[in-house]
């Protein structure tokens, strides 16, 4: 799988004259990346491959009768798994990964509309929108599909998932994983990392993404079968602004936190009864529903690919002045040991965490090296 800046056409949307959907041009695999549309393969369904740092791929339990009752749980099912308010974010059902669990994407409403309006101004409007870490094949339940490149590593993991990174955390995040076998589709991976030393050649892009595992199209960015013109723009500008509205108003407004906060008791209540009719629902909703729920193997949940994935987005901008030198993740608590020389780079890392909302500490150790501890999220 190609990195973007090795595709053998660039083309923005004003080069290329805008293509509506009906021309061929507007079919095949294209890629975002700063703010452009490249085409990396012509043929096949139009298909945008968005950046996966800008997107968190969950593996969520929805054990619900159908599609349908999924999508009205999925909100309360992960709104402990983000930091975000879920209010701000959109959320996007994917493919059932196992029995009853399900791939989500969570990507930010301003983002997401972002992403719509460049489209439709380059004719796109009608194609798919894909995390494009799920353009790995699928790897076996416990390996790795990696696509190493020169400024970012991207993974997909056995069960379904996917993250991305810079390649300086790649080693160190597959050790902190606990060394699963690793194929490459991209560069030669480390040697540590190699399962059989080669590079894997896979079969074309068009043919992966015929059925892709998530489609983020879906609810407010569903396809429609007419627009206005630069509707998405708008679109966008109204959801941003709504979504900051009832963010001030909800956090300046106890009542209605009440409010909602009973509401949502009432609409768990709802869905319980229709998943699990007769049950009975005490006065302790969590752990009524709690009891509701298929016995799991007792494993802790896996926080630790969500962490990574939020520290490294949050790194990625220093990338060039830091060097990994190890991971370690234990009781819910991800520390890493950086190289890194530079004047005020304690002071800059501490900016960058707080900037994407991640709760931890950085400090200088007495040999030099930087340590960031982060937290649970």
């Amino acid at each position: 799988m190609r990195p973007s800046h090795e595709a053998n056409v660039t083309a923005s949307a004003r080069a290329l004259g805008a293509p509506d959907a009906s021309e061929p041009l507007a079919a095949g695999v294209w890629t975002l990346a700063g703010g452009r549309l490249i085409i990396a393969e012509r043929g096949g369904p139009a298909t945008i491959l968005v950046p996966t740092e800008q997107v968190r791929l969950l593996a969520v339990d929805l054990p619900l009768a159908n599609r349908a009752k999924c999508l009205e749980a999925l909100p309360f099912a992960i709104e402990d798994q983000i930091a975000e308010p879920i209010e701000s974010v959109h959320l996007a059902l994917g493919a059932e990964i196992a029995p009853k669990r399900y791939l989500v994407g969570v990507v930010r409403h301003e983002v997401m509309a972002g992403w719509m309006a460049t489209a439709e101004e380059a004719g796109l409007g009608q194609a798919a929108m894909v995390p494009d870490a799920l353009g790995l094949p699928r790897p076996a339940e416990g390996e790795w599909a990696v696509d190493l490149a020169a400024e970012r590593a991207m993974v997909r993991a056995g069960d379904g998932t996917g993250f991305a990174i810079p390649p300086a955390m790649l080693q160190p995040a597959w050790q902190a994983a606990g060394r699963p076998a690793a194929s490459s589709y991209g560069a030669p991976l480390p040697a540590e990392m190699m399962a059989d030393g080669s590079t894997l050649a896979p079969e074309a892009l068009s043919e992966r993404l015929l059925a892709p595992a998530l489609d983020l199209r879906q609810g407010l960015y569903a396809r429609r079968r007419a627009a206005l013109p630069d509707i998405w723009r708008r679109l966008g500008w109204i959801v941003a602004l709504g979504a900051a509205a009832h963010i001030v108003i909800a956090t300046a407004d106890t009542v209605m936190l009440r409010t909602i906060a009973d509401r949502r008791e009432a609409d768990t209540r709802a869905l319980a009864a229709i998943a699990a009719p007769g049950a009975n629902l005490g006065g302790d909703l969590a752990s009524s529903v709690a009891d509701l729920l298929p016995a799991g193997s007792g494993a802790p949940p896996d926080t630790f690919l969500p962490l990574l994935t939020r520290v490294s987005g949050a790194l990625g901008p220093l990338s060039g002045a830091i060097n990994v030198r190890a991971i370690n993740y234990q009781a819910n608590a991800l520390t890493l040991d950086l190289d890194g020389t530079e004047p005020g780079l304690v002071g800059r890392i501490d900016a960058a965490l707080r900037a994407s909302r991640v709760p931890g500490s950085v400090t200088r150790s007495p040999d030099g090296s930087i340590r960031i501890t982060a937290n649970k999220l």
